[in-house]
């Protein structure tokens, strides 16, 4: 697989990343022998970027991370995020911390559940209501300087405040939901303030949580537990509407002899962004690889453009909540 560039700040990373998560927390049916080799799969196909989150366990999938990547550490970029307050025995106090107190607390705790003395890419997982952007940014900033962190990055800011972290510290990486079931960042300004500023974008859920890959009809096909059977785009009615959509992607992948899964990747890779699919199965990580050798044609996008319009999807992507804590 081919390294690009993310950002303008000299970070290269493999053209797609492998998202953790769903190893460790949400999803349900992972297991942890399949994980670990998915993840050590993943090394071998020349996937260099992975992505997790202290609150991912919580702290569960960092340690899994250290555990399959071993010696392969240094050949990789390991991305991680903080804010989520967590107690260090692992209770979640459910609010968003960025004091820059808390902020290295949480890197130093990363840093030993990771087993390194540095990070990649640590990313601001929420923005904090009550402390300035300026002084979260700040504070990563000088975790810079003292090594423990190459690059910084925010996740699901907005536009406005992704401008003001950059002019505070430079940003490498913004990571936000984005697929063809979510075009929200083409229409509220992050995706052109990203692209003005020289940050990277980063898909999170790049296959709309699973939906773009065909693989369930209805939200009894999810495991009990799964927390994607609270989220109003799971519902029964919302999946019966939205599958319509599935399919006239399926028909476009037919044509292009690749899977629906993969030509959703293909076309974020077409909007030169580095999404991060998560799996917890080596069949899937290496389907989704497959997207990095599909070529999509102006008449291809199009074609994507007519199926999976901005706004066409049925149901939010999110609970109430969890919009709310997303693009301060």
């Amino acid at each position: 697989m081919n390294e690009v560039n993310l950002g303008s700040q000299g970070l290269r990373v493999s053209q797609l990343g492998l998202g953790c998560m769903g190893m460790s927390m949400f999803y349900k049916g992972a297991d942890e022998k399949e994980s670990v080799a998915t993840i050590q799969r993943a090394i071998d196909i020349g996937v260099t970027l992975f992505d997790t989150a202290e609150v991912y366990g919580p702290f569960e999938n960092e340690k899994l991370l250290r555990r399959a990547l071993g010696d392969r550490r240094a050949s990789v970029s390991i991305a991680t995020k903080f804010a989520s307050e967590i107690t260090d025995d692992g209770q979640i106090l459910g609010h968003v911390n960025g004091s820059p107190d808390y902020a290295r607390h949480a890197l130093e705790r990363s840093l030993r559940h990771l087993g390194t003395d540095y990070i990649d890419l640590y990313y601001l997982h929420r923005v904090d209501p009550h402390t300035p952007i300026e002084d979260t940014i700040g504070a990563m900033g000088d975790f810079v300087a003292e090594g423990k962190v190459r690059y910084i990055g925010v996740s699901e800011t907005s536009a406005e405040t992704l401008r003001r972290a950059h002019a505070t510290f430079p940003i490498t990486a913004i990571q936000s939901e984005y697929s063809l079931f979510e075009r929200d960042a083409e229409h509220n300004g992050v995706l052109d303030t990203a692209r003005e500023l020289g940050i990277g974008f980063v898909p999170f859920s790049p296959l709309g949580r699973g939906f773009l890959s065909g693989t369930f009809t209805r939200a009894s096909d999810l495991p009990e537990g799964d927390a994607r059977r609270g989220l109003p785009r799971f519902s029964d009615e919302a999946i019966a509407a939205n599958l319509e959509i599935v399919d006239a992607l399926r028909a476009i992948a037919q044509r292009k002899g690749c899977t629906t899964a993969q030509l959703a990747l293909a076309w974020l890779l077409a909007q030169k962004t580095v999404p991060i699919p998560g799996t917890t199965k080596r069949s899937r990580l290496e389907e989704n690889a497959g997207a990095a050798e599909i070529e999509l044609t102006p008449e291809d996008l199009r074609a994507i453009d007519d199926a999976s319009p901005h706004g066409v999807v049925t149901g939010a992507r999110n609970t109430p909540e969890g919009l709310a804590a997303d693009r301060l």
